[in-house]
């Protein structure tokens, strides 16, 4: 749906987070759920984009994690509401 918004390029990364419920944030799995994740890292970083995110908010928060900037991600509903200015 989210490339069907007019004027809006979409670049979907479809490989894993690394997450995975509580192993990205269990202290003896964390760097390597890290290490499992940092292809979608890179290319967020590679992309620059205005905005990221995921349909898995937990998800979402370990990639904002990798990407170390500050920057938060938005779920995909939330981009269209932004989009369309509801």
């Amino acid at each position: 749906l989210l490339k069907l918004i007019p004027d809006t390029e979409v670049t979907m990364i479809e490989r894993c987070s690394g997450h995975d419920g509580t192993y990205g944030v269990k202290a003896e799995t964390f760097d390597k759920a890290m290490k499992i994740g940092r292809p979608v890292i890179n290319a967020i970083k590679k992309n620059n984009p205005d905005h990221y995110g995921s349909d898995c908010p937990i998800a979402g928060n370990h990639l904002a994690n990798g990407v170390g900037d500050g920057s938060s991600p938005e779920h995909p509903i939330s981009l269209m509401r932004k989009a369309y200015g509801l």
